[in-house]
Parts: structure tokens; C-alpha cells; sequence
């Protein structure tokens, strides 16, 4: 029998109260709004196993066009939970990493639109500088600038 192989992975999906105000976010740190589109009927629900979902969804891509994230706000059935304030030791899914050209130009820039740096920019040998911030409904991104790739 055929071992599977992996073709590549499509994108992350984050739940969210605004599909506007997160669009704007993820727009200012760079990705771009791919598609936006309500998914609801029978077949959504055997996939997720949640029944009379009704779900309003943003694509967003990077500009490499590789990755991507899925943004859902659920319509119906409201949502059940709320891990985005959970700390960074947390089990489970935890923040979205994203490498970019100037960390400092784009974490001042995030925070004049009211996010907030977790912990500092550090610097990790002498290949990246790194920092976690929580944006928008306090989601958790970090942020990876390259060193001497530039």
C-alpha cells in the first residue's frame, strides 16, 4: 500500500467577533483579503459536526500567496468558548507567526492602532528579532525579522 504524502498546508482558521476590524489588521501587517463568503448548509456541519452552522468567512494571503488564514465569524450557533487571552503556556493552538522586513517600523505602527507588545523585542543570536504582540481581540501574533537576509 502507498504511503500519503503531504501536499502542503492551506491556512489556519482563527474564530473572531469582527471580520472587519480583523481584515484591517491582518491588512496592515501585510496579508490581503483573498475572498469573503457565508458557508452554511448540511455538508458544513458533517465536516465541523456543528449542525446549523452558519459562518461568514474572510481569506486572507500572504504576498507570497503560500500561506493563508481562514477568519470565521459564526452567525449561528454562537460561539462556545474564548482562548485568545490564554498566556503563551497554554495547551492547545496558540498564535500565528509571521516574518517581516522591519519589526520595529511594524510593531510601532500596530501599536498606534491599539495592540499591545506581550513581553519586548528580543534578539535571538544573530539571526532573528522576535516579539509576541496581541492585536485586534487580543489575538497573539509574533512577529520574526531576519537578520542579515536583507
Amino acid at each position: 500500500m502507498a504511503k500519503n504524502k503531504l501536499l502542503r498546508m492551506d491556512n489556519v482558521s482563527i474564530v473572531v467577533e469582527s471580520l472587519d476590524d480583523i481584515i484591517s489588521f491582518f491588512e496592515e501587517i501585510g496579508l490581503k483579503l483573498e475572498g469573503r463568503a457565508v458557508i452554511e448548509g448540511e455538508w458544513a456541519g458533517r465536516v465541523t459536526g456543528v449542525q446549523s452552522q452558519r459562518v461568514e468567512i474572510a481569506m486572507m494571503v500572504t504576498p507570497d500567496g503560500h500561506s493563508k488564514i481562514e477568519l470565521s465569524k459564526f452567525l449561528n450557533p454562537p460561539v462556545l468558548g474564548d482562548h485568545r487571552t490564554a498566556p503563551v503556556n497554554s495547551l492547545g493552538y496558540l498564535r500565528v507567526m509571521f516574518t517581516v522586513e522591519d519589526i520595529d517600523e511594524l510593531v510601532s505602527r500596530l501599536l498606534t492602532r491599539g495592540a499591545k507588545l506581550v513581553g519586548e523585542i528580543v534578539q535571538y543570536e544573530d539571526m532573528y528579532r522576535l516579539c509576541y504582540i496581541r492585536g485586534t481581540e487580543e489575538l497573539l501574533i509574533g512577529l520574526a525579522e531576519e537578520l542579515g537576509n536583507q
